[in-house]
């Protein structure tokens, strides 16, 4: 996910594994930021630019750069720079450990 990596045991979750899947879990309750999540998710490796993301969800750009900056945080998108634009793409590990959790 981000830098505080949940690390899963066989025993009960702890106090920063509860705290790092709560900010993915919260990041992704949002209905924007999951579409946001779900339109970089499907862009694939090569990823999304920032300005394609805007149309598809009818809101505006400083509203968009939010929501990804939410999702960046929570360690669910990456992005990277290209002149002026900004490229977003899924994390490797984005579900991960989430989906581990949950099974």
């Amino acid at each position: 996910m981000n830098s505080r990596s949940v690390r899963l045991t066989r025993g009960p979750i702890s106090q920063d594994n509860a705290n790092a899947l709560a900010m993915v879990c919260a990041a992704l309750a949002d209905p924007v930021r999951l579409r946001l999540f779900d339109l970089v998710r499907r862009a694939g490796p090569q990823g999304i630019c920032s300005c394609d993301l805007t149309e598809p969800l009818g809101r505006s750009q400083p509203t968009i750069s939010h929501h990804l900056k939410v999702l960046r945080e929570s360690g669910l998108v990456e992005s990277r720079r290209d002149g002026t634009w900004i490229w977003y793409s899924m994390t490797a590990t984005a579900l991960t450990e989430l989906s581990g959790f949950i099974q």
